[in-house]
């Protein structure tokens, strides 16, 4: 079974490229709304859901988050192809910092991997939220 996002009553939140700037833990100031400590956001829901999701051809997309977390396990897997080769912690954090500080294409530019599901940005404030909305500037380690 497919896991959906829980964050499906988003009518109220801002998006950029069509997806939602979801509440995330983070002390670091960006577009997406700062989230209680003790509430799961859609970063926690990415690492939980990961190993059931990635398995699965078909995504029937409910809502705008779950395009997100289609996203979201994308990024999961290109950082853990990153740890592929890392021996040492050391090795394995400078490689996921230096995945974090690359830039990201938008929905639009080339080499963006979800070409068709998600809209072109309209402005380039908007490519901006994106960019630095998910997963970028997140400090928090977790152990998948």
């Amino acid at each position: 079974m497919v896991y959906h996002s829980s964050f499906v009553n988003e009518e109220a939140i801002a998006k950029a490229c069509g997806c939602p700037l979801l509440p995330l833990k983070s002390h670091i100031k960006g577009p997406a709304p700062v989230s209680d400590q003790d509430k799961t956001d859609i970063i926690d829901e990415a690492i939980t859901f990961f190993r059931a999701n990635v398995f699965f051809r078909n995504f029937d997309i409910q809502s705008s988050a779950d395009k997100l977390l289609i996203y979201l396990t994308f990024y999961i897997n290109v950082a853990l192809k990153r740890l592929e080769g890392c021996r040492t912690l050391a090795e394995g954090t400078k490689a996921i910092i230096n995945l974090g500080l690359e830039k990201v294409p938008v929905p639009g530019e080339p080499g963006f991997p979800f070409a068709g599901l998600f809209p072109l940005s309209e402005s380039q404030q908007e490519a901006d939220a994106w960019y630095s909305k998910y997963p970028r500037r997140r400090n928090r380690a977790r152990a998948i």
